[in-house]
């Protein structure tokens, strides 16, 4: 049983989708090995249990939840297993192994990693035409870029096309100071992963201060893809990704909100 934990530990260890799939290949899924997951209480938290044994994460680290709600969360994507164990399937949990054996060592690169997508952030750039994506352009993010001002002491550049432009130092610090707040691992992992899905650290903010439901972020960094698939026809692989992706997302925002 220490094998197959250790082989999934491994399938469950990398955020990379790519390497995921390398690690994937090498080997077949490994079988579910246990008849069910469970959660048990800890002094100052609690764990998951597969048939009474405690999971821990890739690195050996016990896999501890802050409450019980999350816990139940990865409890169920366990449980949801079937024949095999399918790391894909289980987005929660490899969220709170990177949490875990990453992030709670290194908290520094992961908020500096998420104020660089601020230095080029999505809602920053914007098209010059047709007038109808500029006018939805406007329509989703210029609330944004005014609640980033007025609430979080952020001042954005915008321009048109691709052209890059430097965002204030000021602006960087202050969203900075935001996203630092945030101090559990778990959170951090949960607006990393929505930065790196939208391209906007603003949206990743907006989500955790509850400025914007995921969806609606989700929304709003899809308005160039949306139009073009309106113009042009929506691409099936396209399609798919973009199904994939939203479960992701989905996934942080549920993690986000059982803390």
């Amino acid at each position: 049983m220490r094998e197959i934990l250790s082989d999934v530990s491994e399938m469950l260890s990398d955020t990379d989708p790519v390497r995921r799939a390398q690690i994937k290949a090498k080997r077949p899924l490994p079988k579910r090995f246990y008849k069910g997951a469970g959660v048990a209480p800890l002094k100052d938290g609690f764990a998951v249990q597969l048939d009474g044994k405690t999971v821990r994460t890739p690195a050996k680290m016990l896999l501890k939840l802050p409450t019980e709600e999350l816990a139940l969360l990865v409890c169920d994507e366990w449980n949801a297993q079937k024949e095999n164990i399918n790391p894909v399937e289980m987005p929660i949990t490899r969220l709170i192994n990177t949490a875990i054996d990453g992030i709670a060592l290194d908290r520094q690169a992961v908020i500096e990693d998420i104020l660089r997508f601020a230095g080029t952030d999505l809602l920053c750039y914007r098209a010059d035409s047709p007038k109808e994506l500029v006018d939805r352009q406007n329509e989703a993010w210029d609330p944004l870029i005014d609640w980033a001002h007025a609430s979080l002491s952020a001042r954005f550049n915008l321009a048109e096309g691709v052209i890059h432009v430097e965002q204030p130092k000021e602006t960087i610090h202050a969203l900075g100071i935001h996203v630092a707040a945030f101090d559990s691992p778990i959170a951090l992992a949960s607006l990393h992963t929505f930065t790196t899905l939208t391209g906007s650290a603003l949206l990743s903010i907006a989500i955790a201060k509850e400025e914007l439901t995921a969806q609606e972020a989700w929304q709003a960094a899809h308005v160039d893809e949306d139009w073009n698939a309106q113009q042009w026809g929506e691409d099936v692989e396209t399609k798919a990704r973009r199904a994939f992706r939203w479960g992701e997302m989905l996934a942080a925002d549920r993690a986000l909100k059982a803390l």
